[in-house]
């Protein structure tokens, strides 16, 4: 019988998140999936938590890879982009991350790099360090959003769900709305991250 590699049980653990979603995963469900007793997956993993940081620190393998030399704006966006993709290239890949504490290998070098590119703007490390962990935020609340939607069936979505409650809203609430729900992601995406990007280079000038 072969012996069950700590890699094994990640990606077991990721195709049993792919086939079922996320709050499907139990140890119990991954062994079943995975063929062996319980006990041979706590031996790599003592507990859920730590599976979950390890599925995380996977997820982002190629998304932190090195930048190229380009303006340390276009480098940041990039870098955000990336790690979009990253969460969304699996199915509720952006609840792993944000429910996780990783701290593994990919963790910490898209953490540091994205510190590094922040000072080079400018900024001090203590700064720059809010300002990465902000932008974390912003891409892992966007992509969790995204991920929603897709997961709602035809014809159901926030719009139809607010009409549902049938509460008196003002125009501005409705166009709003209404592009929330219409507009591709990846814009509404690239808006918000200009945004944010636009915002440090006034800080740092």
């Amino acid at each position: 019988m072969a012996v069950l590699r700590k890699a094994d049980v990640i990606d077991g653990a990721w195709s049993l998140v792919d086939s079922e979603g996320l709050d499907d995963l139990t140890m119990r469900r991954l062994g079943a999936s995975l063929d062996v007793r319980g006990s041979a997956i706590y031996r790599h993993f003592p507990t859920k938590e730590a599976l979950l940081d390890a599925m995380a620190d996977r997820l982002l393998e190629g998304a932190v890879d090195s930048l190229p030399d380009i303006a340390w704006p276009d480098q940041l966006a990039l870098l955000a982009d990336r790690l979009r993709t990253a969460l969304l290239s699996r199915r509720d890949g952006a609840r792993v991350v944000a429910g996780a504490f990783a701290n593994g290998a990919n963790t910490i070098a898209g953490t540091e790099l994205a510190i590094s590119v922040l000072c080079r703007a400018g900024l001090r490390p203590a700064q720059a360090g809010w300002l990465a962990f902000a932008l974390f935020y912003y891409v892992l609340g966007h992509t969790i959003e995204e991920q929603a939607q897709v997961r709602m069936p035809p014809g159901d979505d926030w719009r139809s769900r607010t009409d549902r409650l049938d509460i008196p809203t003002s125009s501005q609430y409705e166009e709003a709305l209404e592009s929330l729900t219409s507009v591709d992601p990846a814009e509404r995406f690239a808006y918000g991250l200009r945004t944010f990007i636009e915002g440090i280079i006034s800080r740092a000038s």
